[in-house]
């Protein structure tokens, strides 16, 4: 993982940094030396995502997954699965988009509108209405 075949990815505008990582490599390198990458990533970044690429999602891969994610859960590290380049792409760019404020509003507009229209046709609030 500590060599130059790893990358990160940083979004400027949106404070999010993806730190790219190929299971099998993670697998040929010792549990202290992805940690302290892994440490150092997220020591820079605030919101950080660490996304691990593999064909096949397997029990071992899970199972890499959970030790990063207990190693560090509490901090700003969130893990992402990926099976090609294709996935890290639209991974990236969906919490890019999700995260970025004119989207964001969009969001919430909608969140909004949907709280409000459950509300409106709740037969509870309904019969509150009719009190």
């Amino acid at each position: 993982m500590m060599d130059q075949r790893h990358y990160s990815s940083t979004f400027i505008n949106s404070g999010i940094a993806f730190l790219l990582a190929n299971a099998q490599e993670l697998f040929d390198t010792t549990k202290e030396m992805v940690y302290d990458r892994i440490q150092q990533f997220i020591s820079v970044h605030r919101n950080s995502f660490l996304v691990i690429v593999a064909a096949l999602h397997g029990p071992e891969e899970w199972d890499l997954m959970f030790s990063i994610q207990l190693r560090f859960l509490g901090s700003n590290l969130r893990i992402i699965p990926a099976h090609n380049n294709a996935d890290v792409v639209k991974s990236m760019l969906t919490v890019v988009k999700a995260t970025c404020k004119p989207h964001i509003e969009n969001i919430l507009d909608r969140l909004l509108q949907a709280k409000m229209h459950i509300v409106e046709n709740s037969p509870a609030w309904k019969t509150l209405n009719q009190m």
